[in-house]
């Protein structure tokens, strides 16, 4: 018994010994891990300039960006004479609406306190990391009710070290959607006035009154060509129906392209924003008279759906389905434009966000069948 006794001892005394041997390897590992974690900010900014500069395209591109966190991002962008290198989009149409609403019904009421939705946008991506599926109604009510007690954004994000990288890629995204704009309607006479407004003034793509459907694409599989990413939302509908610009701009490309088809390219003013639309009709593709370096207006007819492209020869259908191919390319720094590393981003959300203010149309010119807008507007462009 007594043998048994001391074994007994002796084996609780070495699990006891192993015990301590893991628990400290574990703390030492802890500790390692926090350290590099929280302190070594060069080599987070290292992690993203070694991504950048590995020449790597595609989806490869993409899954290594999107392990980049937003600290490093926004850090990075923070430093001197860089740019943000990288935007994830994940907004959802139902707080667009609620913000842009706050922004408008504030100016439109002449609030004391006037709302800028970008700035409300920014705050919440702080709260959520850029992920607005975690949307507290809470969190928005509470912002609101500070401003409206005389607090200043700027005080309320003091210590939001996020703030200024959302705020710039919010910016980016939105920076034309909201403000003031002038839109031409008939009075009792007859006679066309343009009666100045405050509201969104992007347009829907796809023209009133015209259907269409789409899915979650952004970043699914194409392989026609060589193996990508789809870097757009696939709307589709009807051949034939006009397309619209979404925002005021001018025409950096217009023609041909074997994986596009007939398609447009509009930059707007500030240069931030390239809106892409392609597969457009086959021996129709464009409004009347349209050329490259052309200003359009947000709401302006620009083409035309089709199912072009998938050919290096021009004015083919090989396209399956009929849809447009709409896609929004994000610009901080001209070499992102056509470099290896663009920024394009998911605008699923955005599009049933922009459901709400789509142009009308009509037949105007009846030998060509050409449509343009029903009312013009005019913007402070």
């Amino acid at each position: 018994m007594i043998i048994k006794s001391i074994k007994l001892s002796l084996l609780k005394r070495i699990f006891l010994f192993l015990f301590i041997i893991l628990l400290a390897f574990s703390i030492l590992l802890f500790c390692a891990f926090n350290k590099s974690w929280f302190f070594n900010s060069s080599s987070n900014i290292d992690s993203l300039n070694n991504v950048l500069s590995s020449n790597t395209i595609g989806e490869n591109f993409m899954n290594q960006i999107s392990n980049i966190s937003t600290n490093e991002l926004a850090e990075d962008s923070n430093t001197s004479n860089s740019y943000i290198k990288w935007v994830d989009f994940k907004g959802t149409s139902s707080v667009l609406n609620k913000l842009s609403d706050l922004d408008i019904s504030s100016h439109n009421n002449n609030d004391t306190v006037k709302f800028n939705w970008i700035e409300l946008m920014a705050y919440l991506g702080c709260k959520y990391g850029g992920d607005f599926s975690l949307f507290k109604q809470s969190d928005l009510d509470a912002l609101v009710s500070s401003l409206r007690e005389g607090k200043t954004m700027e005080s309320i994000t003091s210590n939001m070290k996020l703030y200024n990288y959302f705020y710039q890629s919010y910016d980016a995204i939105f920076h034309e959607y909201i403000g003031e704009y002038e839109i031409a309607t008939t009075d009792d006479t007859g006679n066309i006035k343009y009666v100045k407004k405050y509201g969104l003034k992007a347009f829907l793509p796809i023209a009133k009154g015209y259907s269409f459907s789409h899915y979650k694409d952004f970043g699914t599989s194409r392989s026609y060509g060589y193996r990508r990413l789809h870097l757009g939302n696939d709307l589709l509908g009807s051949i034939g129906t006009p397309i619209i610009a979404v925002e005021s701009g001018y025409i950096e490309a217009l023609g041909w392209n074997q994986y596009g088809g007939w398609r447009i390219g509009i930059r707007s003013f500030d240069g931030k924003r390239y809106y892409y639309y392609a597969h457009l009709r086959k021996d129709h593709p464009y409004a009347k008279d349209l050329c490259e370096g052309q200003i359009v207006n947000a709401g302006d007819v620009i083409g035309y759906l089709g199912m072009t492209g998938y050919s290096s020869k021009e004015n083919v259908n090989n396209i399956n389905i009929p849809h447009l191919h709409f896609g929004l390319q994000l610009i901080f720094n001209e070499v992102q434009k056509d470099g290896i590393n663009q920024i394009w981003i998911d605008v699923y959300e955005i599009i049933d966000f922009l459901r709400k203010n789509a142009s009308q149309v009509y037949v105007a010119h009846s030998d060509t069948k050409d449509y343009e807008r029903k009312y013009d507007m005019m913007t402070n462009d």
